[in-house]
């Protein structure tokens, strides 16, 4: 599903516009990321939790000249699927 399918599938579900499920979707979006930023957990029961995470630094190999990297750590976002969803 892309995110034209989605914003069609929320104004449908909700009776909105699509230019308001747009925004709606859009703001929504901009939360989690800001919360993610701050490392805060978002937590949406039923659907699942979205957590900041700091992935180590490892070793690699670049596939073009087979020479050993280190590839720098990195902060991810890890997403972990509600009770719910994961009975779906």
């Amino acid at each position: 599903m892309t995110k034209l399918e989605l914003v069609n599938a929320i104004a449908e579900g909700a009776g909105i516009s699509k230019a308001a499920a747009k925004k709606a979707l859009d703001a929504g979006l901009d939360a989690i990321v800001a919360a993610l930023k701050k490392n805060d957990a978002v937590i949406l029961p039923g659907f699942g939790s979205f957590k900041a995470a700091l992935r180590a630094e490892r070793k690699g190999i670049n596939l073009r000249t087979k020479k050993p990297i280190i590839i720098p750590a990195a902060k991810v976002a890890k997403f972990k699927p509600g009770k719910e969803l994961k009975e779906l």
